[in-house]
């Protein structure tokens, strides 16, 4: 149904007429600006925040380390969006569902997902949750309410609105939030989740990461409007423009959201605006497209600064505290890539089974064909040897391999 207002002469809109601003409640320093209110937060609920995002910082850097030493194949790192993942995932109840794009494992920390839990993914170990299938960083937990992650660009924003649409069915209050970066907003996915949602009115929070960058393109090369929120207009959904490195603004506008998806099953769309300090992924060098000076003037931004000031303002956190935090993380993170590196890999049995309920020929006779070639080349496969034969002989090297 469109509007009827009838005009005589041909006037066109860019949309310019329409401004819209960013929520912001924290300054760098960690005090409120004039007039803002912070939202309702205790002592504990923030320490957990804090706390998460501390684990998610000290996570990536050693991870990015081990992954250059040549101990994980893969990684992509949170920092400095660890604000705009953690202070969402806050804002709601533990049974709605996250739907991650790849960068959200400040979500899974807040949540209760361990070290250990982290370290088998990434080294698909036989713990491993996705029994090796995936590649490193594509987290996923069925009692955190947490979708394993696809690695398709944006696969994860239609597949967000079909599944609140389940449980808008439902009726049992819980609402679906779905991250992604300005990047995958350019794909025609994110269009056809949010004409979906909007039409069939499901609890559903779009949350969009405007990091800057969509790996090397800046946006100004990906669009011409006004970021993405203005997109929502199209669809007559309701939309909030946030800075995405303020802990409290983040949680306030996503706590608002939620209640306007669950008590109206109305879908909302949210830009935080953020940027990305690391890499895109281990694999990208980002000084072939953006400066040091530009890095900097971001690391000034902080999230994590802001909000460690504005708790040491409340007397509920110290410097003496962030000090033995870090510490206590780091040695942990340590201790638990050691031993995920000592687990062996899922039996080659599991690469067959979870998709028909009982193993076709097929399947089998090319599992057989693999055992034979594995057990012929013991030394070019010593993990699926070992895991074959555990006392399987190889080669010095090959053995070496197949512990790390």
């Amino acid at each position: 149904m469109t509007s009827q207002q009838d005009i005589h002469t041909p006037e066109f809109l860019t949309g310019d007429e329409f401004s819209i601003p960013t929520f912001r409640l924290l300054k760098q320093d960690g005090s409120l600006f004039e007039g803002a209110t912070a939202p309702e937060l205790d002592r504990d609920q923030a320490l957990r925040i804090y706390q998460a995002m501390v684990t998610t910082r000290v996570l990536d850097e050693r991870m990015m380390a081990a992954q250059r030493q040549g101990r994980l194949s893969f990684y992509m790192q949170c920092t400095g969006e660890e604000a705009a993942v953690i202070g969402a995932t806050a804002a709601l109840e533990d049974a709605d569902m996250i739907m991650a794009q790849y960068r959200e494992q400040g979500a899974l920390v807040y949540r209760g997902f361990t070290y250990d839990e982290f370290m088998n993914q990434l080294f698909g170990n036989e713990l491993d949750y996705g029994k090796g299938r995936q590649m490193p960083i594509h987290y996923g937990s069925r009692k955190l309410h947490y979708m394993t992650i696809s690695s398709p660009l944006a696969t994860q924003i239609p597949q967000a609105a079909g599944y609140a649409y389940g449980q808008k069915l439902a009726g049992e209050g819980h609402c679906t939030i779905t991250f992604f970066g300005e990047g995958a907003a350019s794909e025609g996915d994110f269009h056809a989740a949010l004409n979906m949602a909007s039409v069939h009115e499901v609890p559903v929070i779009f949350f969009c990461r405007n990091n800057g960058y969509a790996i090397s393109t800046p946006s100004i090369e990906q669009f011409a409007a006004d970021g993405i929120a203005p997109r929502a207009y199209g669809y007559r959904m309701h939309v909030i423009r946030v800075d995405g490195n303020d802990i409290l603004a983040v949680l306030a506008a996503t706590r608002a959201a939620r209640r306007i998806a669950v008590e109206h099953n109305k879908p909302v769309l949210i830009e935080a605006m953020t940027y990305r300090l690391a890499a895109h992924s281990s694999s990208d060098d980002p000084s072939g497209y953006r400066s040091k000076k530009e890095e900097e003037a971001w690391r000034e931004k902080d999230p994590l600064l802001r909000m460690r000031l504005w708790l040491i303002a409340h007397e509920w956190w110290s410097e003496e505290q962030e000090k033995a935090l870090q510490e206590e993380l780091r040695r942990e993170v340590l201790e638990t890539m050691k031993r995920a590196e000592k687990r062996p890999p899922p039996p080659l049995d599991s690469l067959v089974t979870d998709v028909y309920a009982d193993v076709t020929p097929a399947l089998q006779r090319q599992l057989d064909r693999l055992k034979t070639h594995i057990r012929q080349y013991p030394d070019s496969y010593p993990r699926g040897a070992s895991s074959l034969d555990p006392d399987v002989a190889v080669g010095d090297d090959a053995a070496t391999e197949g512990d790390a």
